[in-house]
């Protein structure tokens, strides 16, 4: 099982450097398929993540807190919704300011997003559940998720996403894994960074679907998430 996250992390890594190749992810209407992955996503965050978060997290242990917040996990998600939500506007913002340059806007939405997959490759070695189902189940997950981020940073940032960008994010995944079997956290921790990755999860799937001018296919978005949910059920 040792050698499982490690091939995973370079998997999820080889996500971002190949997708850009499939030439029918960047079609308007948007491509069924992209759809299908982040219903399939927001399935595993909804269905198998926040359920499974049943330990706590790091709020838990602040004593003026333990009374006050009852569903310390949902609070965490939220904070991970909003704060990629900020970062989304921000960028966009920064994209009608006069005074950003192009570059400073790549640097902030990919700073963001290095972070993030760092997280997920770090979480590939600390599971809210053990096993090789789960964690095969997680890697699954996050591909399909990966390949709706990288449609959504290659369509904002072009050809800079495919010089720089996809190595960053690559990269970072297998960074985070590398520094996940570096470290020992204990399940608060781990319970802190999953549910702030399950609203990030959300955020991103949502702004990738729902914009007009995708034209997404709430079909396929319908199937992906009730397919994945049945394996995840079923499982």
């Amino acid at each position: 099982m040792t050698f499982l996250p490690g091939l995973l992390a370079f998997l999820l890594a080889l996500v971002h450097l190949v997708a850009g190749n499939v030439q029918s992810f960047r079609a308007i209407p948007r491509s069924s398929w992209l759809s299908a992955a982040g219903g399939a996503s927001v399935a595993y965050v909804f269905v198998h993540l926040l359920p499974e978060l049943k330990g706590g997290t790091v709020l838990a242990s602040v004593p003026i807190l333990v009374g006050f917040f009852e569903r310390h996990v949902y609070i965490v998600a939220l904070v991970g919704f909003s704060l990629f939500y900020g970062l989304e506007v921000l960028a966009r913002e920064f994209g009608h300011d006069g005074r950003r340059t192009a570059d400073e806007i790549f640097w902030l939405h990919i700073g963001s997003f290095t972070a993030y997959n760092a997280l997920i490759g770090y979480l590939l070695v600390h599971r809210e559940q053990p096993g090789q189902v789960n964690l095969l189940l997680y890697a699954v997950a996050m591909g399909l998720h990966f390949v709706v981020n990288d449609y959504g940073l290659r369509e904002f940032h072009e050809a800079s996403y495919d010089r720089l960008g996809r190595w960053f994010l690559a990269g970072a995944v297998v960074v985070g894994w590398a520094v996940g079997n570096a470290t020992e956290v204990d399940e608060a921790v781990v319970n802190t960074l999953f549910a702030f990755l399950a609203g990030g999860i959300i955020l991103n799937i949502i702004k990738e679907e729902l914009p007009e001018e995708r034209e997404s296919r709430f079909w396929a978005f319908a199937v992906g998430a009730g397919s994945y949910t049945l394996l995840l059920l079923f499982v």
